[in-house]
């Protein structure tokens, strides 16, 4: 689906592909049968449904730059760049930022976050004159209330991340032209009601559900 002057699927859960000049896979975890191979793979955090190592390899080339947090490094063969929290890296042309993405309400076991500060990431892409945010796996940040992008992708279900609630309150401090939700209803534990997320985004704000 074109938004925003970029071609912007959502294979289901947080699994993207975004094109534009470079065509970018995030979180290859969903994916269509034969998939197109990637320019530039993005992975948020090591857990296993946005980390699948047989998945990034179905759209992994011999050119694909590969970027992960440090704490995917030691469970990827081949070529790949780390990227380290708030830093900035340029691959021809593209920018992609490793923005924060944790947890401050949500625990295991009352007192464990299931995503710590540090260990996993949003990114901001920017690509084709517009700025993409991906949140990854995180709670509404104070981190977040400055991010400045477009479109963004917000995840909803809950339980290990923001609900439909605390997405809606992100995007509305964000304020881009579209949010897209994601982390939802894909297993029994971020079950969330898409249609209440939509009610609590301003209107001014291009809800888009499912982009294919």
């Amino acid at each position: 689906m074109e938004i925003e002057g970029l071609n912007i699927i959502h294979f289901g859960h947080s699994s993207f592909l975004v094109e534009g000049t470079k065509r970018v896979y995030i979180d290859p975890y969903v994916l269509p049968a034969e998939p197109k191979k990637a320019d530039i793979i993005l992975v948020t955090h090591e857990h296993f449904d946005h980390f699948d190592r047989a998945r990034i390899a179905e759209v992994r080339a011999a050119k694909t730059d590969i970027v992960i947090p440090p704490a995917c490094a030691s469970g990827l063969d081949g070529k790949f760049r780390v990227i380290r929290e708030n830093e900035t890296i340029d691959i021809e042309g593209i920018k992609i930022t490793a923005v924060p993405a944790y947890n401050i309400n949500k625990f295991r076991m009352g007192k464990i976050p299931y995503h710590a500060k540090g260990e996993g990431y949003g990114y901001i892409i920017e690509m084709g004159g517009k700025r993409v945010y991906h949140a990854g796996d995180t709670d509404f940040t104070d981190e977040m209330k400055t991010i400045k992008a477009d479109i963004v992708m917000l995840p909803i279900g809950g339980t290990f991340t923001m609900d439909a609630e605390e997405a809606a309150k992100a995007a509305n401090a964000i304020k881009p032209d579209v949010v897209i939700p994601m982390h939802y209803n894909t297993t029994e534990h971020i079950k969330a009601d898409v249609n209440e997320f939509i009610k609590l985004v301003n209107k001014s704000i291009k809800v888009v559900v499912n982009p294919q």
